[in-house]
């Protein structure tokens, strides 16, 4: 007769006990991106005043810096995903540790970044100045927090769902972080000097490192309420795509190119509009201080529908529901272009119409990029979550640095005098035509990719979930 030995219960180490996903992994989450924007926002919104009006840099060079650091970044990003994927998980897992080790190091070098130390230095040091500390904030400590930040929402859970309300509160702290940044700070570190306004070194300073204390508290936030539950332990490396085999894969992955293109559409129009609108107001209108009101109006949508996103992706599908806010920001753009209205309170309800399309997008489009990483395991059977959000990154970055270019291009090629002067009609009619069919174009094209491009439709990422967790549960039950 045989018999059935029990197993040595007292040997067995102890399973760790996961707790199941609630609010503190959402709240969680968004500290995570409201640490990041504190210095992101920081430097998007600051940088080229602090270092053309406080340190005296010719502003071309500061220019030159911004596209040459986004050619850096194809390499740093890309390095920085890789080098997370491959490495043993530690025990609080695969992405967390990554926010502990580089708060500091992030933090620092935001501070340092606007410091005026060298403000009456030779030209030479206060240029390499700005180009070391910028590089190491943003193409080195930034990509190494941020990448691992935004990968994690793979691993907290594998419901579609769940998942959605992660992307929703990590657009929610932005929006947060943004109004925080583009509202209070410009109170503080603003100064009249002789009935004049001007920036003010030690305060933006001081104003830096108050952001990069509040960044360090948000990632500590995330950290402790965050968890990781989906294991994706590398392959051994003799198993293991090499780095060219796997780039491969990447780029014949139809739902990362899709992705990729279609939120680079979505980018280029967002920002160019966003360029160009003070030119609207300012010029066509002739009513600029009306400005601060039409950017808290562009926020509300985002904030209005923070509450229904998750449900109405659930509902609809993500992919769906962007290609619907991408219809209704290119109807909205396109009308406004057509009855080229005189009045400034209908651009602006047009203009929230724009936001709230792009708000169907940008809510969910974070858990786009965990339907991508899904697809890219299904397709491989490898997790390249790091190197998958570096990659989509990165495009993020080089569409922000072309948005900006973009617009000061169309301006010179209708004419836009600068300096202050009074425009022609002819400008004007074209400050107002760029400003609703350029962005408009752009959101047209974005659903058309979406559309016919991108392939993660609702019926396939649900396809994609059952067999990711038929297939970790049968690991689970082999190992």
């Amino acid at each position: 007769m045989s018999t059935i030995q029990a197993p040595d219960v007292a040997s067995a180490p102890a399973p760790h006990r996961v707790r199941p996903f609630g609010w503190r992994d959402k709240f969680g989450y968004m500290f995570g991106d409201f640490g990041n924007d504190f210095t992101f926002l920081l430097q998007s919104s600051f940088f080229l005043i602090f270092y053309t009006n406080v340190m005296g840099i010719n502003p071309a060079h500061v220019g030159t810096l911004l596209f040459a650091a986004r050619i850096v970044d194809a390499f740093t990003d890309v390095g920085a995903g890789r080098l997370i994927d491959v490495l043993k998980p530690r025990r609080s897992g695969r992405f967390k540790p990554w926010l502990l080790r580089i708060m500091i190091p992030v933090a620092v070098m935001a501070v340092l970044m606007f410091s005026p130390f060298l403000q009456d230095g030779a030209y030479g040091a206060r240029l390499a100045w700005m180009i070391v500390t910028y590089m190491l904030w943003g193409s080195v400590f930034y990509t190494l927090i941020n990448i691992p930040y935004g990968s994690m929402a793979s691993v907290i859970s594998n419901k579609v769902g769940e998942r959605s309300s992660l992307s929703v509160f990590r657009s929610l702290g932005g929006t947060l972080a943004n109004l925080a940044v583009s509202v209070v700070l410009p109170l503080v570190v603003y100064v009249q000097i002789d009935g004049r306004s001007e920036l003010s070194g030690t305060r933006m300073m001081l104003a830096a490192l108050a952001c990069a204390i509040l960044a360090v508290v948000c990632y500590v936030l995330c950290y402790v309420n965050v968890e990781e539950r989906i294991e994706t332990p590398p392959k051994p490396k003799a198993e293991r795509m090499g780095f060219g085999a796997m780039m491969g894969t990447l780029l014949t992955n139809r739902a990362l190119t899709g992705i990729v293109v279609g939120a680079l559409l979505m980018l280029i129009g967002q920002m160019s509009l966003m360029a160009l609108l003070p030119y609207v107001y300012n010029d066509f209108y002739n009513h600029g201080t009306l400005l601060s009101l039409v950017n808290l109006v562009g926020l509300i949508p985002t904030l209005l529908l923070v509450p229904f996103a998750t449900a109405l992706g659930k509902r609809f599908g993500k992919k769906e529901f962007g290609i619907f806010g991408m219809g209704l920001a290119f109807v909205a753009a396109l009308i406004l272009c057509v009855i080229r209205t005189d009045s400034p309170i209908v651009f602006m309800i047009g203009y929230m119409l724009m936001m709230l399309g792009i708000g169907c997008i940008n809510l969910l489009i974070w858990a786009f990029i965990t339907d991508v990483i899904d697809f890219q395991e299904i397709r491989t059977g490898e997790r390249n979550d790091a190197t998958v959000y570096s990659i989509y990154s990165w495009a993020r970055k080089l569409g922000q640095a072309f948005a900006g270019g973009l617009a000061g291009w169309a301006l010179a090629w209708i004419g836009y005098e600068e300096g202050g002067v009074q425009q022609t009609e002819g400008v004007l009619s074209g400050v107002y035509s760029l400003t609703t069919l350029l962005p408009g174009l752009l959101f047209a094209a974005t659903a058309l990719v979406f559309a016919f491009w991108y392939p993660l439709s609702k019926k396939r990422v649900n396809e994609n979930v059952a067999a990711l967790e038929a297939k970790h549960e049968a690991e689970g039950t082999q190992a």
